[in-house]
């Protein structure tokens, strides 16, 4: 796919990261039927012709691994979602205003060789007994690091949100199991270790870049793609999306403030 040369540069820009499947592509198939918007896609995975299918026409996809090296995304955050203007009569890269972004992208952290022989027990996955280095290092990589090196390399497109006088917002798909506080029930060592690092490193952003507005969002027991089974009580991507849209509005107000920590209702879950 080509770069943001051939994105429309007239209406806003959203980026959906995890975009390819689950709640990212719940969030990108939502916002790409917006006239008003232009929604930037990305995910490891390209999509299928079945995913592809239920983009609007306001949606653009790329592929991306939120884990490469560092430099690497930023070099892709600016192909894609930098625009030349010009400044004294000299052609200048700047960033294109980004009034919201999702950060979806994420793993279970459940140990590959339990997990492909017990593929209908997740919790046999995600024990003490079973845990190793290797899930757990995976696990931080892609849901503290991926996430870390993503949204610092749109900080200056959020940063110019916020200079044309919108208030950008950034949702990041957290869960509950990374709540400390909350934690009864024990297990799901890589799951809850990387999610409440990912809580502390949002946490940060919140109070590092005021100008933003980040929130942690526990989506719920959704039925994703991050377990082979589908788990008791999940729900679907769209009924969770459909929770979640209605906070996301009214990020900002009251005690859904910057550095939040809520469910899909807007509720508090403590730290």
């Amino acid at each position: 796919m080509a770069s943001t040369s051939n994105l429309p540069s007239s209406t806003p820009l959203i980026l959906i990261t995890g975009a390819s499947a689950g709640l990212g592509l719940s969030f990108f198939t939502h916002y790409s039927h917006d006239p008003a918007v232009t929604v930037l896609g990305i995910d490891k995975q390209a999509l299928g012709a079945s995913q592809r299918a239920r983009i609007g026409p306001s949606g653009h996809f790329a592929q991306l691994d939120v884990t490469a090296a560092a430099d690497e995304v930023e070099r892709w955050v600016r192909e894609w979602t930098w625009t030349s203007s010009t400044v004294e009569g000299r052609p200048k890269p700047m960033p294109r205003p980004m009034p919201l972004v999702v950060h979806s992208a994420g793993v279970r952290g459940l140990v590959p060789r339990v997990e492909s022989a017990l593929p209908d027990d997740v919790s046999a996955a995600e024990t003490l007994e079973v845990m190793d280095a290797a899930t757990m290092a995976r696990a931080y990589e892609v849901n503290v690091v991926g996430a870390f090196q993503m949204v610092r390399a749109v900080l200056p497109n959020l940063r110019a949100a916020a200079e044309a006088q919108i208030k950008p917002k950034v949702v990041v798909l957290s869960s509950r199991m990374g709540s400390i506080s909350a934690n009864v029930g024990g297990g799901a060592y890589a799951y809850r270790a990387s999610k409440a690092a990912l809580n502390a490193v949002v946490k940060s952003f919140s109070v590092d870049v005021p100008e933003v507005c980040f929130a942690l969002m526990h989506p719920g027991r959704v039925e994703t793609s991050l377990v082979k089974t589908h788990e008791e009580g999940a729900m679907t991507c769209d009924e969770s999306l459909n929770d979640m849209l209605p906070v996301i509005q009214r990020l900002g107000e009251g005690h859904l403030k910057s550095g939040c920590f809520v469910d899909r209702f807007g509720e508090k879950i403590g730290w």
